[in-house]
């Protein structure tokens, strides 16, 4: 019963993956179909993660569930009629708060589950969860920059999650940080093509 069990979470992580993958792979076209993979994906990963003990990833998967139906919306009817959501930045000064903000409350938040809960990585699980929530928010707003957050972001998940043997799950994050590289490419080159610069 128990290996019929795992083999069954297997099965799920796999197809959590590949939708995953899909999410980022249309997202970086800005296609909002990538709200629907990443919808159905993280509805699979909250049970996942919570399973592994990772509470705050968890979490975060609900709320990506819940920003999956913003950023469709977002993207869809966001911006003019004339132009839908264009690509933008932030500011120097907002990219310190957000990263000052993510960290403090990464080490407030990482020290309760640390010594409340039997929660592994507390401070990783915390700071990936956090950073995720403020990067996601800046993907349904199309800011240039996301993709850099998430080359940092996913690149301390891919510990996380092979700590916990999430083998494929850590393999999916290698490749999100590949596509990153590759999101931010591309979002760059449309950015400066919509402001002529």
């Amino acid at each position: 019963m128990e290996s019929w069990l795992n083999l069954s979470w297997i099965t799920l992580e796999t197809l959590a993956v590949v939708l995953a993958f899909g999410y980022l792979a249309f997202a970086i076209q800005e296609n909002s179909l990538c709200w629907y993979f990443v919808f159905f994906s993280a509805a699979i990963y909250v049970w996942i993660f919570f399973d592994a003990r990772l509470y705050m990833v968890s979490l975060l998967n609900v709320y990506y569930v819940l920003m999956s139906l913003y950023g469709w919306q977002q993207w869809r009817r966001g911006g003019t009629q004339q132009t839908g959501l264009l690509i933008s930045r932030l500011t120097p000064l907002c990219h310190i708060l957000v990263v000052s903000l993510v960290s403090l409350f990464s080490l407030i938040i990482g020290y309760f589950l640390g010594a409340y809960t039997d929660a592994e990585l507390p401070y990783l699980d915390s700071f990936t969860t956090l950073g995720s929530i403020v990067t996601t928010a800046m993907v349904a707003r199309k800011i240039l920059e996301n993709w850099l957050y998430w080359i940092f972001i996913d690149g301390v998940s891919i510990y996380l999650y092979f700590s916990q043997n999430l083998y494929q799950t850590a393999v999916l994050f290698v490749l999100y940080v590949i596509l990153a590289i590759l999101g931010y490419c591309t979002w760059r080159k449309r950015y400066l093509e919509q402001n002529n610069l």
